[in-house]
């Protein structure tokens, strides 16, 4: 079975799918470890890794890159951010190919005009729905895999709920399968959404973001489909960089963690290789 059917079918399980974000091989090593069933990689983490905000500098490349880097590690269903599709209809077309080809089992395309925001900062503008859906028409031509098209629009903040809930479904009618409303505002605007849409919903985790929080219990009763953690990884991946850096800085002479080399180097392979290096070198006997 591939990537995308096993996707499809954990999308339409009565529970939530939760898909942590993961952004390079040592990201996607330990949620490996942790058993994820899906994983995210996100755009704003990859740019972030790259040392840029997300504000549509990212390229097309740099994505692809990530997501094969990942899939080395982590042999789950991957969702991948792929922006605005980086350019019209034939360059979305081209993305979906490349993001297929790098290991992805759902390509991600949200309808603000390029370069884009991320969705939890303010000044955002959109393209019209009719442009959007044929970005999706090309999305779904392009597909050799079967990749799911997850089709995110950032209508909330810029026309209003009537009128995100109204393009959702004009990109359902377009060949989305599953969509995604960003930054609902209110958890009544939150609970709306899934029943409104007639597709599979994910819901976004952001803390600190324009999104009330809440539980897994309660996106599972609204009827989501499925949640991704955009920020799973490299916020916790920052916060512990900032707390080391900060007690170096202070006089202190902090590592940033208890682990030690070996179980670092395990966590991305160590015994495989040296099992498979111990097979090709010659007995010392």
């Amino acid at each position: 079975m591939s990537d995308a059917s096993v996707l499809s079918g954990l999308l339409r399980q009565r529970r939530l799918l939760v898909a942590p974000g993961v952004y390079d091989g040592l990201s996607a090593a330990v949620a490996a470890r942790a058993g994820v069933e899906a994983a995210y990689v996100s755009g704003a983490a990859v740019s972030a890794a790259e040392g840029l905000p997300d504000i549509g500098l990212t390229t097309v490349t740099e994505i692809a890159r990530a997501i094969a880097v990942v899939r080395r590690h982590l042999d789950v269903p991957v969702i991948a951010d792929a922006d605005t599709g980086f350019g019209d209809e034939t360059n979305t077309f081209r993305t979906v190919r490349t993001y297929e080809d790098a290991g992805a089992a759902a390509v991600q395309l949200e309808d603000q005009v390029f370069p884009k925001r991320c969705g939890h900062l303010d000044d955002k503008a959109l393209i019209p729905v009719e442009e959007f859906a044929v970005k999706i028409e090309a999305a779904v031509a392009a597909r050799r895999r079967g990749s799911l098209i997850v089709a995110r629009t950032d209508a909330i903040a810029v026309e209003g709920f009537d009128a995100a809930i109204a393009r959702a479904k004009q990109y359902v009618a377009a060949g989305a399968d599953v969509i995604f409303v960003e930054a609902p505002q209110t958890v009544e605007q939150v609970a709306a959404i899934p029943s409104a849409i007639g597709a599979p919903v994910i819901f976004n985790v952001v803390p600190g973001g324009k999104t009330p929080e809440v539980s897994r219990e309660r996106l599972e009763q609204f009827g989501y489909a499925g949640a991704i953690l955009p920020a799973a990884t490299i916020g916790a991946a920052f916060t512990a960089m900032t707390e080391a850096l900060s007690d170096i800085a202070g006089g202190g002479l902090a590592s940033g963690s208890a682990i030690g080399p070996r179980a670092l180097f395990e966590a991305v392979g160590l015994d495989e290789w040296a099992a498979r290096r111990a097979r090709k070198e010659p007995s010392r006997a």
